[in-house]
């Protein structure tokens, strides 16, 4: 059986590895990124001087030759799910490890030497796993296709900024989100000025309620970043490359970068053809399983989309850890043993500059009906904690953490078991994470 996977992020690899464990099939991973898997939610700190790139590649380059998972560099043109069929681009090769004398020497590696192009740009597949991720949403805008304008998600785009920002004297970007923060972090390092520009009336407030908003706003602040709230592009200004931009309240700013960072979408427009039969809305359409609407090909990750999303669950969802299980748990339908996709209680995490924050269960930025909640928020410390809970029976329905860490077993096992607010709060102590790095702290009682 040949079982070719689309795409080498977390959840076609961690696919790839698991059907490895539980099988002896033939395995191949195709990617138009790079040769090799790597964590691409830590580029950020390749750009920042803390790491190398091949720092973030959980690999070895001879692991995958070793474990007999086949690489291959190439852009998928198109796909014949009628004749079982992948065409690929001209260019696509087969991508080899070429062990040193130590290796070989102590027998880690097997015995690879080149890397060779592919002899014909069509593959055939008993089984496919579609792993084609997301791709950032760049607008409409005039001046759009000036240079000087880029997203941050990929490798390519890594390497497009390094390409952009010397002699940068000023950037702006467009998006309130992670990744906006990510590329503010990135350009203050070389000391870049950075005006974000904000939709909402504070930082993030579509995601985090008023409170948690407000105390990252003061947060980017302090970090001296220009935040410009309620505003957005009207247009990019320039000749050949960008050289300001005017906002939706008249105002121009003048910058040689604009970072678009308003939001990712699936990377699924080269399988959207009309004649396509694959289901495709936003994303990929999947089933509880994985399974697309046609036999033998499976969807993972970023490009899915959940026909009956899980309750509180969206029906696209694009975090690194979904992506994961998504990976672990199409490979055990793939092995024999049919599995639905479970990934049990919605968690995120980020760090916005070095205030790091928690989210786990349900908190909407709008307290919904028939929920109440808890807030503290330290006097003199950027900490907060919030707690949300029902109204009727008071059962714990979400934590965020703000400044400080939660431990993520204990916070998921109190929501699943549906823990009193009263039980949660006289218990806290055993959700603080290890106090040799991060300080305990005491949450008061509630007072109704």
């Amino acid at each position: 059986m040949h079982i070719i996977i689309v795409g080498n992020g977390i959840a076609g690899i961690t696919a790839a590895r698991h059907i490895r464990k539980n099988s002896d099939a033939r395995i191949t991973v195709i990617s138009k990124e790079t040769d090799h898997f790597f964590s691409r939610t830590a580029l950020m700190y390749v750009y920042m001087g803390h790491q190398k790139y091949e720092h973030l590649k959980p690999y070895e380059d001879w692991f995958w030759a070793k474990n007999r998972i086949e690489l291959v560099r190439g852009t998928v043109e198109s796909i014949d799910f009628g004749k079982k069929s992948i065409h690929l681009s001209p260019d696509s090769y087969q991508v080899n490890y070429k062990p040193s004398l130590w290796e070989r020497m102590t027998k880690v590696a097997p015995k690879q030497t080149t890397q060779q192009v592919i002899s014909s740009a069509e593959l055939t597949y008993d089984k496919l796993i579609l792993a084609t991720g997301s791709v950032p949403r760049m607008g409409d805008w005039e001046g759009r296709a000036l240079e000087g304008i880029q997203g941050l998600y990929s490798y390519q785009d890594l390497e497009l900024l390094e390409k952009n920002t010397p002699n940068l004297t000023k950037a702006v970007i467009a998006g309130g989100g992670l990744i906006g923060v990510e590329l503010a972090e990135m350009l203050h390092t070389r000391h870049i000025p950075v005006t974000i520009l904000v939709r909402e009336k504070s930082y993030w407030n579509g995601v985090l309620p008023n409170e948690e908003s407000a105390l990252v706003t003061q947060h980017l602040q302090k970090h001296g970043l220009d935040l410009r709230f309620n505003t957005e592009i009207k247009e990019i200004k320039g000749q050949k490359r960008v050289e300001g931009v005017e906002t939706n309240k008249g105002e121009t700013i003048e910058c040689q970068l604009v970072g678009l960072t308003i939001g990712v979408t699936p990377n699924v427009s080269f399988l959207a053809s009309g004649s396509s039969p694959l289901k495709i809305k936003r994303g990929i359409i999947v089933n509880e399983y994985l399974e697309t609407n046609l036999p033998d090909v499976y969807a993972i990750g970023d490009c899915v989309e959940h026909q009956t999303p899980l309750e509180r669950r969206k029906p696209i969802e694009q975090i690194w850890y979904t992506g994961r299980i998504m990976g672990e748990t199409v490979a055990q339908t793939i092995c024999g043993k049919r599995t639905a996709y479970r990934p049990g209680v919605f968690f995120n995490s980020a760090k916005f500059f070095d205030l790091e924050y928690q989210t786990y269960g349900d908190v909407p930025s709008k307290l919904p009906e028939g929920i109440n909640t808890f807030y503290w928020q330290h006097p003199d410390k950027e900490v907060a904690i919030r707690i949300n809970y029902r109204i009727e029976g008071e059962a714990v329905t979400g934590f965020n953490a703000l400044g400080t860490r939660l431990r993520h077993a204990v916070c998921e096992a109190w929501i699943k078991e549906k823990k009193t607010i009263d039980y949660v709060l006289k218990n806290f102590q055993q959700a603080n994470f290890d106090p040799e790095f991060f300080e305990k702290y005491e949450l008061p009682s509630l007072s109704l």
